[in-house]
């Protein structure tokens, strides 16, 4: 028997102990306080340790959401992260985490969409559930952006940064997933990339090149007509209107696209999650960080309508239509 929807049971996050703040970049690039708020909403960031992986980070998010959902690893049947920044080519971030968890013989495995990678991670999971395969999946965003970044580079240094969030599925005969919304467009492929990896054989890591190249204008005016035709796609095929939505819980990664799809929605910012000036962009675990964050504040509440929404090098994008 399949399940009507996918509900979230309990949501949990994780950021590193380190806080790098814009007065600490300004000992290490030519940049300031001040240009670095104005353009992007960040003030601080936070930066994963030398010996902290990427699985660290998402074992600690999955195991808070694990708590929150008031179950036990054992039950968890279903394992998909996204992320951008594996520990290793493989074993998959996925696996590591199932053998972290001391879970056995279910699916686990990672997807990269980049910033959007939650998202995907969330809208696959939620199949899974729906068809009756899963019955408790742990869907994790987690990164450590700043293992790649040149830290000359202000237009990229300044933006990044390392977390992980998670969710419980759980079937539900309620609204819970209502739907996802997932597109992509290689054409952009240039604006925003890491130009190395294994089968261009990292060569340009072995020279010391290799690190986010971002077209930042570029990148800005792509995100802001694309998500806010997503948010009007996800809206009207779901025929519901602007004032139905509690909620828009979107990609941190920058306070300016933040502010124009609020606009698109006719959202007060006083109804959006914002997280980016004490988190910076921590790629894909940033929508999962911002829903925790919302969750345990207490801003957000059961029975309320979220819109999730992301947008990432690929250029990738996507949106979950959530009833809490």
């Amino acid at each position: 028997m399949t399940a009507k929807y996918s509900r979230i049971a309990g949501t949990g996050s994780f950021l590193p102990q380190k806080i790098l703040t814009n007065a600490d970049l300004e000992k290490l690039v030519d940049t300031s306080d001040e240009w670095i708020r104005t353009r992007t909403g960040i003030s601080q960031r936070h930066v994963a340790a030398e010996s902290e992986t990427t699985t660290d980070l998402a074992e600690q998010a999955a195991r808070r959401a694990i708590e929150a959902a008031g179950i036990s690893a054992a039950d968890i049947d279903l394992i998909c992260v996204g992320t951008t920044t594996p520990d290793l080519v493989f074993p998959n971030v996925g696996t590591l985490l199932q053998d972290r968890l001391g879970i056995h013989g279910c699916p686990a495995f990672s997807l990269e969409a980049a910033c959007t990678g939650f998202v995907y991670a969330l809208s696959v999971a939620d199949k899974f559930v729906r068809l009756g395969e899963s019955k408790c999946a742990l869907v994790v965003g987690a990164e450590t952006l700043t293992r790649i970044i040149d830290w000359n580079d202000r237009g990229t240094c300044v933006l990044f940064a390392d977390g992980a969030g998670a969710v419980i599925l759980q079937p539900s005969a309620e609204p819970g997933i209502i739907s996802t919304r997932l597109h992509s467009d290689g054409k952009y492929k240039d604006l925003l990339t890491y130009p190395d990896g294994v089968s261009k054989g990292f060569k340009l890591v072995r020279e010391g090149k290799a690190s986010v190249q971002m077209r930042g204008n570029e990148v800005y005016k792509v995100a802001v007509n694309t998500l806010g035709q997503l948010v009007t796609e996800t809206l009207n095929a779901n025929n519901i209107s602007k004032s139905e939505l509690d909620w828009l819980i979107p990609h941190q990664a920058n306070l300016r696209i933040i502010e124009a799809i609020a606009k698109r929605l006719d959202l007060p910012m006083e109804r959006v999650i914002v997280t980016i000036d004490t988190q910076g962009n921590t790629s894909a675990a940033s929508v999962p960080l911002a829903l925790d964050t919302g969750i345990r504040d207490g801003r957000v509440k059961r029975g309320q309508l979220l819109l999730l929404e992301a947008f990432g090098g690929g250029f990738t994008w996507g949106s979950a239509l959530i009833r809490y």
